[in-house]
């Protein structure tokens, strides 16, 4: 649960890096984007991505995928 680890996240629509990134409390690395959906990734461990989750709801973001990568 406290381990850090590479979260992929996918969000609907098109979304610019500076706009996923402000006032973010954790940074986000934009992996592709395109007008159906944004992807990007960031490292955390499992408190704070329920925290990313939380941040993405609250700014209207429509949560597509969530996938977990190794551990750090």
């Amino acid at each position: 649960m406290n381990n850090m680890c590479t979260y992929r996240v996918a969000v609907k629509g098109q979304i610019d890096a500076s706009d996923l990134s402000a006032s973010s409390p954790l940074e986000m690395v934009l992996v592709s984007t395109t007008p159906a959906a944004t992807s990007f990734t960031l490292c955390t461990d499992q408190s704070g991505m329920i925290g990313m989750l939380r941040y993405l709801h609250g700014r209207g973001f429509i949560l597509l995928s969530l996938s977990r990568g190794e551990q750090r």
